[in-house]
């Protein structure tokens, strides 16, 4: 199963690939962001993080730490991991309240 995620259109649009195997792989070590070799991290910005937390609880996503975690000039940072053990950052507003 491969997903494009597309932010615009045409030639100069941002755009990541996502792709799941059929086949069973070898977990990597995931236990810290310099962990291992390759993709182990990945930030995301968001336009609420208020939405983006509903939708992690909705599908059973858990936070990692004590996030999110305001920083000076109201920047709200969240992470989770996939199913694979990567980190996952969420960038947005503080509007979580």
């Amino acid at each position: 199963v491969i997903k494009k995620l597309s932010l615009g259109k045409g030639k100069g649009a941002t755009t990541i690939k996502l792709m799941q195997s059929a086949e069973a792989s070898k977990k990597s070590a995931q236990a810290h962001i310099t962990s291992s070799l390759g993709f182990s991290y990945l930030t995301i910005h968001v336009n609420s993080t208020k939405t983006a937390l509903e939708r992690l609880k909705k599908a059973g996503v858990k936070v990692l730490a004590k996030g999110p975690v305001v920083l000076p000039g109201g920047v709200a940072l969240t992470v989770v991991k996939d199913p694979d053990g990567n980190f996952i950052e969420f960038v947005g507003p503080a509007d979580h309240q």
